[in-house]
């Protein structure tokens, strides 16, 4: 059994930063046998992908909508990945997933994840 808890969404002003979280804890497996991702869903929009990082950390991949604005970082020694969120605009506003895959290389794909968090609500007012 595997849970993600997402931390760290709110209201902010365009330009702003916020940084995102998402817990993790399992019993079977490490975190750190996991690749990781962020995905959002804005109103009326699919889901789309945002951020990935591969199990190790040591790679990172980006949608090109936010390179240069996110970054994307996980400690294995905590059980938590981030997304550090900044220069916010109002079209980054959505709720934030973070998913984990077993195993996984990394993948943009939400079909290859197989946890999901619960979301958190990122507003950004211009």
């Amino acid at each position: 059994q595997v849970q993600l808890v997402e931390s760290g969404g709110g209201l902010v002003q365009a330009g702003d930063s916020l940084r995102l979280s998402c817990a993790f804890s399992g019993r079977t497996f490490t975190f750190s046998r996991y690749a990781m991702a962020w995905f959002r869903q804005a109103p009326g929009k699919e889901r789309e992908f945002v951020a990935g990082i591969s199990r190790t950390g040591s790679s990172t991949y980006y949608a090109d909508s936010v390179k240069g604005q996110f970054t994307i970082s996980r400690d294995n020694a905590k059980n938590t990945m981030y997304l550090q969120m900044n220069s916010l605009k109002p079209e980054d506003t959505a709720v934030y997933y973070c998913a984990a895959d077993l195993y996984g290389p990394g993948s943009n794909v939400d079909s290859k994840y197989e946890y999901w968090g619960q979301g958190t609500q990122v507003t950004v007012s211009p």
